[in-house]
């Protein structure tokens, strides 16, 4: 018998590739999506949602939706959430209603009914600032101050004030929630665990890094950082980069994604487990501009260093990858310069409207970018 499996959040552009692989490897899959219109401006059914996937439009806080969405299904992929650093620090009542109310809906429409496993999207928003080492020494909650980032000393320091090298991150570092899109994230993963745990479904929570890939949602400037650059580079604008650029994050294909996704619904032995998804590989955010600069053809479009910041973000911080590989058997397929030449294909013909200057000066109006 096939197996059926509900996506929250399905319409997405994670959803839908997650979505893609499973349909591919013979699940029946259902798509519950509010389509909201920073992401899907038509508010209609995607283009690129797999034909056989059932759509079911529908707000991930109805009650009586998730109880009908949740019904026949064998297993609950859980994405939907409003995503966006920037802009949860200002729709506040939006992000924690969506992000932690929506998945108690959904927890408690599913524990009425036998489910075989949950997988839920978690985030590395989640650990604030990466791991560091100076000497011999790990430093695990590492912060920076606002005095520190007004002088535009954007390298954290040690505590005697000394050079800290950024490592990996690993699952052990504590969180340390630096923006309400982090604590909503957080919350949706330990609601899931404790879902799982007492229910007796088993449950993987899975920190993606930063996801890029077709079909994201080009013209919301709260999306990944990827995204926003196309926007820019197609309306011939340059992307604009926040501090000096040298920040360092983990980019993952979402093809490579979509099959984590699928290897935590199989995977025997992986109930409790929290995972980092990523690639392995590190890159300096304005290396990732001039790396799409390349693939599209926008060489001569030069990046902006803002050299303001933005309150809530972080460093450095990159992916540990040991336990995807030990606990789902999971590496990184897709090379950077792939993917990036991929995007940019998929990129010819589409359009985007740039919504990032207006979402830069809400920023700013509200204090939130200095």
């Amino acid at each position: 018998m096939t197996d059926a499996v509900l996506i929250t959040g399905g319409a997405g552009f994670i959803g839908s590739h997650v979505g893609r692989e499973l349909v591919e490897h013979g699940y029946r899959v259902r798509a519950l999506d509010v389509l909201d219109p920073q992401v899907h401006e038509r508010g209609q059914r995607p283009a690129y949602l797999h034909d056989d996937i059932e759509l079911l439009v529908a707000d991930v806080r109805d009650h009586d939706a998730l109880r009908g969405a949740v019904e026949g299904m064998d297993h609950v992929v859980h994405f939907a959430a409003k995503v966006g650093v920037g802009q949860s620090m200002y729709e506040i009542a939006d992000y924690t209603g969506v992000n932690t109310f929506g998945t108690g809906v959904l927890l408690q429409a599913m524990a009425d009914r036998a489910f075989g496993r949950l997988v839920v999207a978690s985030s590395m928003s989640v650990y604030g600032e990466g791991l560091y080492r100076s000497g011999s020494d790990l430093h695990w909650n590492v912060e920076r101050t606002s005095d520190q980032l007004a002088r535009h000393q954007w390298d954290p320091a040690g505590p005697a004030g000394e050079a800290l090298e950024p490592l990996p991150t690993p699952e052990t570092k504590p969180v340390s929630l630096a923006s309400v899109y982090a604590l909503g994230k957080y919350d949706q993963e330990r609601l899931c665990l404790l879902y799982g745990s007492t229910y007796d479904v088993p449950t993987v929570a899975l920190r993606f890094f930063n996801v890029y890939g077709r079909d994201q949602a080009l013209s919301n400037p709260y999306t990944g950082v990827l995204a926003i650059f196309a926007a820019r580079y197609l309306n011939e604008k340059p992307p604009l980069i926040f501090e000096d650029g040298e920040q360092r994050r983990d980019f993952v294909s979402v093809t490579d994604v979509a099959r984590a996704c699928r290897l935590a619904l199989t995977t025997a032995d992986v109930a409790g487990e929290i995972v980092n998804i990523g690639s392995g590989r590190s890159s300096t955010v304005l290396e990732i501009a001039e790396l799409l600069a390349k693939a599209t053809g926008k060489d001569d479009i030069e990046p902006e260093i803002t050299r303001k910041y933005r309150v809530g973000d972080i460093r450095h911080c990159f992916a540990d990858v040991t336990r995807a590989r030990e606990v789902l058997g999971f590496e990184a397929e897709v090379q950077l310069e792939d993917g990036l030449a991929d995007l940019a294909a998929w990129l010819e013909g589409q359009v985007a409207v740039d919504r990032v200057d207006v979402a830069a000066d809400e920023l700013a109006r509200r204090g939130l970018a200095r």
